[in-house]
């Protein structure tokens, strides 16, 4: 019963913050890696982070570097995102990820489960 949950969004300004998290149930397997999507209305859904088993790469997508920043533990089952300098292209739904692996992969394929999503708008 692999459950994936996000939480922490909602509506900020521009150059706000936000903090998401996500929390899994039903560990995956002995071996696995947890990601950051998101997809905004129109729009194909979109890496955002994504850290590998062994903890020594975590990976950002091209536009969110430099105001993202990943973190948590996956013995623990956990996947925070610190979003800084939130932009309204930032707005979408995120979501968290679960692969049944030890690398991160920016496809959307390659993932195994996929929680229900947290909305974020950045409006003023």
């Amino acid at each position: 019963q692999v459950q994936l949950v996000e939480s922490g969004g909602g509506l900020v300004q521009p150059g706000g913050s936000l903090r998401l998290s996500c929390v899994v149930s039903g560990r995956p397997s002995t071996t696995y890696t947890l990601a950051w999507f998101r997809q905004a209305p129109g729009k194909d859904r979109e890496f955002v982070a994504g850290r590998s088993w062994s903890g020594h790469n975590i990976y950002y997508g091209e536009s969110v570097k430099g105001r993202f920043y990943g973190s948590g533990d996956i013995a623990k089952n956990t996947l925070v995102l610190q979003m800084d300098a939130l932009k309204a292209m930032d707005s979408a739904v995120y979501y968290c990820a679960a692969a049944r692996s030890a690398v991160v992969d920016t496809t959307i394929s390659y993932w195994d489960y996929w929680g229900q999503g947290t909305q974020v708008t950045v409006s003023s």
